[in-house]
């Protein structure tokens, strides 16, 4: 079985019963004196995990079934594939850095590779681990590096980023073990963002907490949500104090109103739509929040039907 079908298997368990918030409409409606569509068909048999968007109204999305890159227009809706797969490749978490290189977290490969994101080049490859059954989820780039989750395993990855930014060498990378509650095991740490202070926050799709890391230690402390539950939290999006939490078997998209140092949150809202089916990831343009979904509650296929798309955030 592959490590994709697994996965499936891991995500299809019964859920539990979403908390009563209010909500915000769909995908249909958002935005409607703009011209951008509200729904971005991808691949049919595309798989997809991981979504970026870049300049202008690029925005990248990769495939976990066979480590494709398709790159389009958020404004036209059209796009194609950029970086080409291969049988056995996985792309999860997708991320552009301020030099306009592309990042990607390569899921059961143990690494990570970066491309040029104009070109589709690739610039580098970072080997993390060849330990069976990790899964490189996501990733964030922050001023000074890069992290990595891993969701089978109680570390993060990291990358250190030379002065200006510039790649450092394939030996570079380093692995930090976790502490307290974020090594907790089974739990599936996934969504990755980076706090003001340089700090991180992981989202536990299993165990429905967020946490916050430090990032030169490790060490880590449970976000105070008032009792509220991220179960099924995979991609993490953060814009100033709103962090918007991609839930993808509830379908719902939980936003989390967070203190001034990222140790508890308030759940304003949830946003829900018919337009998710099991949304894995996202990224905000203007007022848009854009999602990918993952249908994670489907049987892969070439024959499945995949896209990405548009909320009011």
């Amino acid at each position: 079985m592959t490590l994709l079908r697994r996965l499936f298997s891991l995500l299809v368990v019964p859920l539990v019963a979403a908390a009563t918030l209010a909500t915000v409409g769909s995908a249909g409606n958002a935005h409607p004196r703009t011209s951008f569509p509200s729904r971005i068909a991808l691949p049919d048999g595309y798989s997809p995990e991981g979504l970026t968007i870049g300049r202008g109204t690029t925005v990248y999305v990769g495939s976990v079934g066979n480590g494709a890159v398709w790159r389009g227009d958020l404004r036209t809706g059209h796009g194609s594939v950029f970086i080409a797969g291969a049988p056995g490749l996985q792309k999860a978490g997708l991320k552009l850095d301020p030099q306009g290189r592309l990042w990607t977290a390569d899921f059961s490969a143990g690494t990570a590779s970066v491309y040029d994101g104009a070109t589709g080049g690739q610039l580098a490859n970072y080997r993390f681990t060849d330990e069976p059954g990790s899964i490189v989820n996501d990733l964030v780039v922050t001023r000074h590096a890069v992290y990595f989750t891993d969701s089978a395993r109680p570390v993060l990855y990291v990358v250190p980023l030379l002065p200006g930014g510039r790649l450092p060498a394939a030996t570079a990378a380093r692995v930090l073990p976790l502490t307290g509650p974020a090594a907790t095991p089974d739990a599936f740490n996934n969504g990755i963002v980076a706090l003001p202070d340089g700090d991180l926050l992981v989202d536990q799709m299993l165990t429905g907490r967020l946490v916050r890391v430090d990032a030169r230690t490790g060490a880590s402390q449970v976000v105070d949500l008032g009792g509220y539950s991220v179960d099924r939290a995979d991609g993490l999006v953060l814009r100033g104090r709103t962090l918007y939490v991609i839930r993808n078997l509830s379908n719902v998209v939980a936003v989390v109103e967070l203190n001034a140092d990222g140790t508890a949150g308030v759940v304003r809202r949830e946003i829900t739509s018919p337009a998710l089916r099991s949304p894995a990831t996202g990224d905000l343009l203007g007022s848009a929040l854009y999602v990918v979904n993952g249908r994670f509650d489907v049987e892969p296929g070439p024959t499945v039907d995949y896209d990405v798309v548009r909320l009011p955030a």
